[in-house]
């Protein structure tokens, strides 16, 4: 009984000169020598105790043995490679499983976003976690993560999607009361809402002066939220001033719930990144993601990314 490891060793040769009719032409066809398509076929014949071809210095004719194992053979490699195509189609296609990790203040965005993805990609099943760690992506089987202003271990590769700005922001009705202030020095007058970071420090807000390089300004206010989008809903209600990135209030300042303030001096944001693993990064789970991903996070890409 043939090996079933053995049973295709020679048959690619054997085909392309029976074939070509030519031992010269299907050693180019293949990228080898002509003695390395010889030698395969003569141990092919000598597996099977048949000989395949008729051999001259001038011409290559089949065996009516050879006529029969060609048949069966091209066959056979047909199936194989209609095989090959239909599960490389299939890999090409999201679908299945994907694990995205979100940091807590892109998720509101995320979410908007997956309906589209959905609809795009009917097959592929999103397991999305909030987290702002990179250490963890590969040891907890993440294959996407999203992040902003994260450092990358050597080990991931990281793909800036976009580079947002800070933007300074208050409701209509505080405006109203209290005027809007016209430099950033002008804020100590002003309830500013703070966020605060992971490790529970308070964290200063960004400005760019006009020629001059982009400086931090410690506020003060009332009241401090770990939560940015909890941020955003305080500045709405009108308890206060918010500096956020300026994805996050494309939709307040344009329905007119908030108004950019401070314009002239706003700063660089930190760049969002999407992380994985270079493995990763070639499955098309993960490239639905990052397309995603880059849309959403474009100017008007929240509403393509929904299909509005």
């Amino acid at each position: 009984m043939i090996d079933a490891l053995e049973l295709f060793t020679g048959v690619v040769p054997f085909l392309q000169v029976a074939d070509q009719l030519s031992f010269r032409r299907a050693a180019e066809q293949l990228g080898v020598s002509t003695a390395a398509v010889s030698k395969a076929i003569a141990r092919l014949e000598d597996r099977l105790g048949v000989k395949l071809l008729v051999r001259s210095s001038r011409t290559v004719a089949l065996t009516p043995e050879g006529r029969l194992f060609h048949a069966r053979g091209r066959d056979a490699v047909a199936s194989v490679r209609a095989a090959h195509d239909q599960l490389s189609r299939a890999r090409a296609r999201p679908r299945g499983d994907v694990r995205v990790s979100s940091s807590l203040i892109l998720g509101p965005r995320v979410i908007a976003a997956l309906p589209a993805l959905s609809a795009r990609y009917p097959e592929l099943v999103v397991h999305l976690a909030l987290s702002d760690r990179i250490a963890g992506v590969l040891a907890e089987d993440i294959d996407v993560a999203l992040r902003v202003g994260a450092r990358t271990p050597s080990s991931l590769v990281s793909r800036v999607l976009y580079r947002p700005r800070w933007v300074t922001v208050a409701s209509p009705a505080l405006l109203a009361r209290h005027g809007a202030p016209t430099r950033p020095a002008e804020l100590a007058g002003y309830n500013c809402l703070r966020f605060v970071d992971p490790r529970g420090r308070p964290v200063a807000w960004s400005f760019a002066e006009p020629g001059a390089a982009p400086a931090t300004l410690d506020v003060t206010g009332n009241l401090l939220l770990d939560h940015g989008e909890l941020l955003l809903a305080a500045a709405v209600a009108g308890a206060g001033v918010a500096q956020v990135l300026d994805f996050m209030v494309r939709d307040p300042i344009r329905d007119g719930r908030l108004v950019e303030v401070l314009a002239p001096f706003s700063a660089a944001g930190p760049p969002i990144h999407a992380v994985t693993s270079a493995e990763r990064s070639r499955s098309a789970n993960v490239r639905a993601i990052l397309a995603l991903a880059t849309e959403m996070f474009a100017p008007g890409g929240a509403d393509r990314a929904q299909g509005t």
